[in-house]
C-alpha cells in the first residue's frame, strides 16, 4: 500500500512540474500569442481589441503572473486549454481532438505491431543462440540505427515514385471529404501504409536486440534450468518462464513509446505531410501560437504518465515479486 502511496504521490508530482512549466516556459519566451497574432494580422485589429485579446488569452497586463498562473489552474480544471489564432481562433481542445484519431490510429497502430513483432522474434532468436537465428542480429542492428527520415525517404523513392504503389503524402486523396465509407477508409489506409511500414521497420530492430539480449540474461537464470529439469515442454518453459520475465525490461521501453504516439512522429508526419499531432505542433511552433503549443505539450506530458501508470500495472501483473513488495 505504501509503494502505490509513493507512485501515485510521484506521478502528482510530476503532473503539478509539468503543468507549472508548460505555464511559465512560453512566458519566457521572446513575445507573446498576442504579439504573433497582431503580426499575423496586421491593420486588421483594433486598438480597442488589444486589451480584448490579452485578456482572451490570459496575459492581462492588470493580472499578476500569480494571478494568471491560478487563472490557468482554473482553465484547466475546467477543460478549457485556450484559443489557437492559427486556426481562426478554434478553441484548442477542438483542434487537437482532430488531430489526434490520424496519430493514434497510424503511429500507434505501427508501434504496436512493431512491438509484438519484435519482442516475439527477439525471444525466439534468443532462445536458439548460437543457431542460424544469430544471423538476423546484424539486420536488427543495422535497422535500428536507420533515422525515421532515411527510411521514409527510401520507402517513398521505391514504393511511390519508382514502382507508383502507394501514395507519398497526405493521409486522403485531395477533393476528398472524411467520412465514414468503405472509400474514404481505402484511401487512409493506402496513404498510411508507407507511414507506418516507415515506423514498423524502423523501430522493429530496436525490440529484436532488447528483447533478444534479455532473454540471453534470462536463460541463464536458475529458476529457467529448474523448469527444464523437470521435463517441461520448451515452448511453456519459452513462454511462462523466459520471456515472461525478459519482457518485463521491454514494457517500460513500451510504455514511453506509447506515450509518445500522442505526440506523434514529428519527422516522419514532416516528410509524408500527414496530419498529425506532431505536425500540429511543428505548424503552431512556426507560428508561434503559444496557447496551441502549451495544449500539445500537456496533452503528450499526460499520455507519457498515463502509459507509464499501466505500465506499472502490467508490471505487476507479470511479475509476482512486485506484488509482495507492495505488501
Amino acid at each position: 500500500m505504501r509503494f502505490l502511496l509513493r507512485r501515485l504521490a510521484f506521478y502528482l508530482f510530476t503532473a503539478w512540474a509539468a503543468i507549472t512549466i508548460n505555464f511559465f516556459l512560453p512566458r519566457m519566451l521572446k513575445g507573446d500569442p498576442v504579439t504573433a497574432y497582431l503580426q499575423k494580422n496586421q491593420g486588421k485589429v483594433s486598438p480597442e481589441a488589444i486589451d480584448s485579446l490579452r485578456t482572451l488569452f490570459g496575459l492581462d497586463s492588470d493580472a499578476s503572473l500569480w494571478q494568471q498562473y491560478l487563472d490557468y489552474w482554473g482553465q484547466l480544471l475546467s477543460g478549457d486549454l485556450g484559443v489557437s489564432f492559427s486556426n481562426g481562433l478554434a478553441p484548442v481542445s477542438q483542434v487537437i481532438t482532430a488531430a489526434i484519431p490520424w496519430t493514434v490510429g497510424l503511429v500507434g497502430l505501427a508501434t504496436i505491431i512493431s512491438f509484438l513483432l519484435g519482442t516475439s522474434a527477439g525471444a525466439v532468436i534468443g532462445w536458439r543462440r548460437g543457431s542460424r537465428a544469430d544471423y538476423a542480429v546484424p539486420f536488427a542492428t543495422f535497422f535500428s540505427t536507420v533515422p525515421y527520415f532515411w527510411m521514409a525517404l527510401v520507402v517513398i523513392a521505391i514504393f511511390s515514385t519508382t514502382l507508383g504503389w502507394l501514395p507519398a503524402s497526405h493521409a486522403y486523396d485531395k477533393g476528398s471529404v472524411p467520412g465514414w465509407s468503405w472509400d474514404f477508409a481505402g484511401e487512409v489506409i493506402a496513404h498510411g501504409t508507407l507511414p507506418a511500414l516507415t515506423i514498423i521497420v524502423s523501430s522493429l530492430g530496436g525490440w529484436i536486440l532488447g528483447m533478444r539480449n534479455m532473454m540471453v540474461t534470462v536463460l541463464d537464470d536458475d529458476y529457467v534450468t529448474v523448469a527444464q529439469a523437470k521435463g517441461l515442454r520448451p515452448r511453456r518453459v519459452l513462454t511462462q518462464y523466459a520471456s515472461r520475465n525478459a519482457v518485463l525490461p521491454q514494457l517500460q521501453s513500451f510504455a514511453l513509446s506509447l506515450g509518445f504516439i500522442v505526440g506523434g512522429t514529428l519527422v516522419m508526419e514532416m516528410v509524408f505531410s500527414y496530419p498529425g499531432l506532431g505536425k500540429l505542433l511543428l505548424d503552431a511552433t512556426n507560428a508561434k501560437d503559444y496557447p496551441l503549443m502549451q495544449g500539445l505539450f500537456l496533452v503528450i506530458t499526460l499520455a507519457v504518465l498515463v502509459a507509464n501508470i499501466l505500465a506499472d500495472v502490467a508490471y505487476a501483473v507479470l511479475d509476482p515479486r512486485t506484488r509482495q513488495m507492495e505488501s
